[in-house]
């Protein structure tokens, strides 16, 4: 007998009405209509149907070319003033996401790069940073069009143009998150030095810098989820799959650490490139993570197409041949 799982996936625009045909909106939180546990058996196989782990694994790839050239533009941009305090904040924070062996290594990485800081490597590092995360932003366009079985019908240089936008938008978003956990302190005392409420403030302050860093980053992911495949939808400001990826993210930052710490040595297995192996596998569970949130609200959005409701529809029409018989 063919399970729901195993049935053919029709195009988003063939379920449930049919294409635009005054379909009631609803939020994703209704989930729709699904309980956890389906939510939870139907994204298992999409995320084997979909290949979300192959796909996972080349956009860690994209983060690698992302990630060294980010930090090379914030050491040389922090170089450039009194900036030793704030690198060295910058770095306990790494050190804090990343498994310890990771760590080191993108701390050597960053020693080396801050002894050539200067204009020259500001700019450059800024473009060839641009360049690599819109590279994995297109990607991740890409793989949310195949989750939500649309097609985007933009021409080449708007989807370029898509993923470099989003990526500025996301970037923006994750500094601001990064600025909140590496000078958060500072900004309190400064704050409550302002406003004349002294340690209580302070002391407020500290608690809530983290979780706004991490609703900053929840709303970068938000955005990418909402813009980046061809559907138009409602702007939620938290969604399942945003609040999946943000404590799957989590989670496996903290589990990669203690299981690293307690029961792998990975210098004992690949010898000095021990380092680099764990950040490429922090780096493919962290890209992991945001594209099974898509996959979620995908799920999320077809249930609810199936029900006659519309959380997601996609932007362009089907061609002649592909709309529904009347």
């Amino acid at each position: 007998m063919t399970t729901v799982e195993d049935a053919p996936r029709r195009p988003l625009w063939r379920l449930g009405q049919g294409w635009r045909r005054g379909r009631r909106q609803v939020s994703p939180w209704t989930l729709g209509g699904l309980s956890i546990r389906e939510i939870g058996r139907l994204a298992v196989a999409e995320i084997w149907k979909d290949e979300i782990l192959d796909r996972a694994a080349a956009l860690s790839y994209y983060f690698v070319f992302a990630l060294f050239p980010t930090l090379l533009f914030l050491t040389t941009l922090l170089g450039m003033g009194p900036g030793r305090a704030a690198m060295d904040r910058l770095l306990v924070v790494i050190q804090d996401l990343l498994p310890a062996d990771a760590a080191s290594l993108v701390r050597h990485t960053l020693t080396e790069i801050q002894r050539g800081a200067g204009r020259g490597l500001l700019s450059v590092g800024a473009v060839a940073a641009l360049w690599g995360a819109s590279r994995g932003m297109l990607s991740i366009m890409n793989t949310l069009n195949v989750v939500y079985g649309v097609t985007s019908r933009r021409p080449w240089w708007r989807q370029q143009l898509a993923a470099v936008v989003l990526t500025v938008i996301f970037s923006v978003l994750a500094l601001a998150a990064l600025v909140s956990f590496v000078f958060g302190e500072r900004t309190g005392r400064a704050m409550a030095a302002w406003l004349g409420h002294g340690t209580t403030f302070t002391s407020a302050w500290n608690l809530l810098q983290w979780p706004l860093g991490l609703l900053l980053v929840l709303t970068g992911i938000d955005l990418v989820y909402h813009l980046a495949p061809a559907v138009r939808q409602r702007w939620y400001w938290l969604t399942p799959g945003s609040v999946f990826a943000g404590i799957a993210w989590t989670a496996a930052s903290i589990g990669l650490r203690v299981y690293v710490r307690r029961f792998a040595n990975y210098n004992a297995t690949y010898g000095s490139i021990g380092g680099g192996i764990l950040l490429l596998l922090w780096l493919y569970l962290s890209g992991l993570a945001l594209l099974i949130g898509g996959e979620i609200n995908s799920v999320i959005a077809r249930a609810a197409a199936e029900r006659g409701e519309e959380i997601a529809a996609p932007l362009d029409d089907p061609g002649e041949g592909e709309r529904e018989p009347a």
